[in-house]
């Protein structure tokens, strides 16, 4: 859809996404990948040849962090492959017409013959457990055109190898691909805490320490890893990236939003104003009585609740951008199903129709980024923007 569609016309909200915006960060994080190859292979000895900088991964999982796929594939073409939750999602990115390499991040509970699909074309798999192991290892016959990633448990601990289990189930997936069973398999490891220099280094080197003398390319990053201070490790064997959050324009790094970094906001979500209350002072308003005015204002009821994907919590430290313009102004009482309410002020130029934005730009240009929104909220940008209702569309901009 687009901004002139019918849709629009009603009270109900929408999250307005720019393409343009998601292929901006793409290309702000491919100088960043390509930089640090240029300078490892200018170094010598621990990266790679020069001209030869990581690839990178566009990670598209959660409906593309909640922008819709179709926008995100639309956007992602100059990224090397694209990285999603499930089988599933793998089947609808190449019915949506994308032809480069797709890793499905766990291969839990998959069988042997649904990878064969050739429909799926260049498929890549994360093995991180016993089970889906003894599936891909035993297969009879074999899987020729799978790539398979073994993953480290690291700190994180949740999923994947560790100590000698993951030498092992290198060692016997390495052995299938040499006996022409794999097309291939790596190295992959997923940070737990990549926001912190320190213990990046230290998650960094255990990844190290289990993967080496090991051949196999490697696949590490995340956002917080790829945006922050340290410097991006490139091995000499092929190094793969992988990037979700900060594609859309969204900071992993605490205190940073992604406008600091030199990222464009790609989810605009706004709603319109549907009504403007004069209150006098002592006057309560929304459920609970909680908010109370202190002096005569002006109280602005917006088309959007929880039960849109807008956090309750939000109403006791956020705010909104007003208007064309972007004027901010607080929120004002909980947060309902259907409608917030929000503080105008005693004189405001706001009128029931204009637009209320609640992170993102205004459609003016100001910008809410969506990182402090969810520090009102105790939360991290990532779940304000996958946590939206199916009643709020995904307009194109």
């Amino acid at each position: 859809m687009t901004l002139h569609d019918a849709s629009l016309a009603g009270p109900g909200p929408w999250a307005g996404i720019s393409t343009a915006a998601i292929a901006h960060n793409l290309a702000w994080l491919r100088r960043r990948v390509q930089t640090a190859g240029a300078q490892a292979g200018a170094g010598g000895g621990a990266g790679g040849a020069p001209g030869s900088p990581p690839r990178l991964w566009a990670v598209v999982k959660a409906d593309a962090y909640g922008h819709g796929l179709h926008h995100a594939l639309a956007a992602a073409g100059a990224a090397d492959g694209v990285c999603v939750s499930d089988l599933d999602d793998a089947w609808r990115v190449r019915r949506q017409g994308w032809q480069q390499p797709v890793l499905v991040l766990s291969a839990w509970g998959l069988r042997a013959d649904t990878l064969r699909d050739p429909a799926l074309g260049e498929l890549h798999v994360v093995i991180d457990d016993p089970a889906t192991l003894h599936t891909i290892a035993s297969a009879a016959p074999g899987l020729p055109q799978l790539h398979v990633w073994l993953r480290h448990a690291g700190h994180l601990y949740t999923l994947g190898f560790a100590g000698t289990a993951y030498t092992d189930a290198f060692q016997r997936l390495h052995a299938r691909a040499q006996a022409g069973a794999l097309a291939g398999v790596g190295h992959l490891h997923h940070y737990a805490a990549a926001e912190n220099a320190d213990t990046l280094a230290v998650e960094r080197q255990a990844f190290a320490t289990a993967a080496a003398g090991l051949p196999g390319p490697h696949c590490t990053g995340n956002s917080a890893a790829l945006c922050g201070g340290a410097a991006i490790p490139v091995h000499a064997q092929d190094q793969w990236l992988r990037c979700g959050l900060a594609l859309y324009g969204a900071s992993a790094l605490p205190g940073v939003t992604g406008p600091q970094l030199g990222l464009r906001p790609a989810m605009s979500l706004r709603a319109r104003l549907l009504n403007v209350q004069h209150v006098a002072p002592g006057q309560t308003v929304g459920y609970g009585g909680s908010f109370r005015a202190t002096q005569a204002t002006c109280i602005g009821v917006v088309g959007i609740g929880y039960g849109h994907g807008v956090p309750r919590q939000l109403w006791q430290r956020g705010g909104v951008l007003a208007g064309r313009h972007g004027r901010r102004v607080p929120l004002a009482g909980r947060v309902a199903m259907d409608c917030l309410t929000v503080d105008l002020g005693a004189a405001p130029p706001e009128a029931p129709g204009d637009i209320i934005t609640l992170w993102g730009h205004a459609p003016g240009g100001a910008c809410l980024p969506v990182e402090e929104a969810a520090q009102a909220c105790d939360t991290i940008a990532a779940e304000l923007l996958t946590g939206l209702t199916a009643r709020t569309p995904l307009i194109t901009e």
